[in-house]
């Protein structure tokens, strides 16, 4: 059924989580859509974007940005198209991204959009993917911080994720060997027959340091962290002098109070002269357009193969970053807003 435009169907926050929310944490409402003012628009949400991040911006744990307040829509990236505009930058009919949140129509100032989506030959989904935050993670991530060359082994954890399945493409892209480690005989095998990687390991089964071990017999010169915890653990042990380890998620610890313990990692730094650095894709703000090119070359070429998986209606979302940290997605998690 149609919906009207002047009917904005929102998801909030609540009640505050602890660790992963779930659907009890969450609400749908309706309210009137909100006209623009000088220099807003309004954009209808195509897509919402499932991402990793959206934990930590529900929880109280000490983060990059301040938590979503109770009863506010939930902080999302969305694409969509404009509705309504009195921004001339941001014209009727085009197509833009940005942090818009869990709602059908946001009215937004001009600021708050991230982009004008002109890859219009490819799917307006990537934009929240492949060419959104997780290309543009990845990319940063893997040829900055990792810097694979050739020849050298990268490991990359949650490798079949939106992440980990580009990161690991780009490190093979540059002449590495790429390891993933992944959860399932599912996803081992879609990271070795689909995303390219020449190992995959399912850390749900036997010892993953011996198989890390028998995976990168020189070491590990690169490792994309998705993961924290004991993944990471492994990982350390088999560090190769010089390696690069890019920090990009913790999504192995479910809670951050009171802090946790595990190995201490300095003397395996120290005696590999590693180095261990956390990031930000907006920490590379100024370059995504550089990024973004880049990776919609190799979309159109074929050279980076992606997967998506699409929830359909806003009453899905409740229960989708839940989905997401439980690994039942199969490619990058997307809610289809109508």
């Amino acid at each position: 059924m149609a919906r009207s435009e002047n009917e904005n169907r929102r998801v909030i926050l609540a009640k505050r989580p602890t660790g992963i929310p779930g659907p009890e944490h969450f609400a749908l409402d309706t309210q009137a859509v909100t006209p623009p003012g000088p220099g807003q628009l309004v954009v209808r949400a195509r897509y919402w974007s499932v991402d990793p991040a959206m934990r930590g911006w529900v929880n109280t744990a000490p983060n990059y940005s301040p938590p979503v307040p109770v009863g506010d829509v939930m902080r999302a990236f969305a694409v969509g198209e404009v509705v309504e505009s009195n921004s001339p930058a941001h014209p009727a009919g085009a197509i833009v991204t940005g942090l818009f949140g869990w709602q059908s129509h946001a009215t937004v100032d001009a600021a708050q959009v991230d982009r004008l989506v002109e890859e219009r030959d490819l799917p307006i989904s990537l934009a929240l993917g492949v060419l959104g935050l997780n290309g543009v993670t990845a990319y940063f991530g893997m040829a900055e911080i990792c810097a694979p060359k050739a020849g050298e082994t990268v490991v990359v954890s949650t490798g079949a994720g939106a992440v980990g399945s580009l990161a690991g493409q780009i490190a093979r892209q540059a002449g590495a060997r790429a390891v993933a480690v992944a959860g399932g005989a599912e996803k081992c095998a879609l990271a070795r027959e689909v995303f390219g990687y020449d190992a995959a390991i399912d850390y749900r089964e036997g010892d993953v340091a011996a198989a890390l071990a028998a995976a990168c017999p020189d070491g590990v010169d690169g490792y994309f962290d998705n993961t924290c915890g004991p993944i990471s653990d492994a990982v350390m042990e088999q560090l190769a002098v010089g390696a690069r380890i890019a920090i990009c998620g913790t999504a192995a610890i479910s809670d951050w109070t009171p802090w946790p313990q595990g190995p201490r990692v300095q003397r395996h730094l120290l005696v590999k002269r590693a180095r261990m650095q956390g990031f930000l894709a907006f920490d590379y703000r100024e370059r995504f357009g550089e990024a973004i090119a880049a990776l919609a070359e190799s979309a159109r070429a074929g050279r980076l193969v992606y997967r998506e998986h699409v929830l359909a209606g806003i009453e899905a979302a409740p229960g989708a970053i839940a989905m997401l940290y439980a690994g039942e997605n199969r490619g990058k998690l997307l809610i289809e807003v109508d």
